[in-house]
């Protein structure tokens, strides 16, 4: 079986290399240097809640895996939770991008006053 013709049988694996893939934008977001104040601002407030909510989702999984048997524990530790921070470090990633995009377009125009 092709790489494509895997990728679409297992679209689990396909959300978990994007997940994961920090330089792997949102559809429709751009390139944080070519963006205006207002595009930066929203694109860092959708990274602050797809990151809080990831955020809340490992915190989750853990509390539940502290009920667990330590098999069961064990097998989440490799399968859930590294997927879940994977996603999360993307998004906290993108987030700085946004973040130094804000910060930096906030400072040309202090400047332009």
């Amino acid at each position: 079986m092709k790489k494509d013709q895997a990728q679409k049988a297992r679209p689990d694996i396909t959300a978990a290399v994007r997940g994961g893939d920090w330089t792997q934008p949102m559809d429709g977001e751009g390139v944080p240097g070519d963006s205006t104040l207002e595009h930066a601002i929203y694109w860092r407030q959708i990274y602050s809640e797809i990151l809080a909510m990831e955020e809340k989702v490992l915190d989750r999984i853990r509390q539940l895996m502290n009920t667990q048997s330590e098999v069961a524990r064990r097998e989440v530790e490799l399968t859930n939770v590294p997927v879940v921070v994977a996603q999360a470090e993307r998004f906290r990633q993108r987030l700085g991008y946004w973040d130094n995009r804000v910060t930096q377009l906030n400072g040309s125009s202090n400047h332009k006053r």
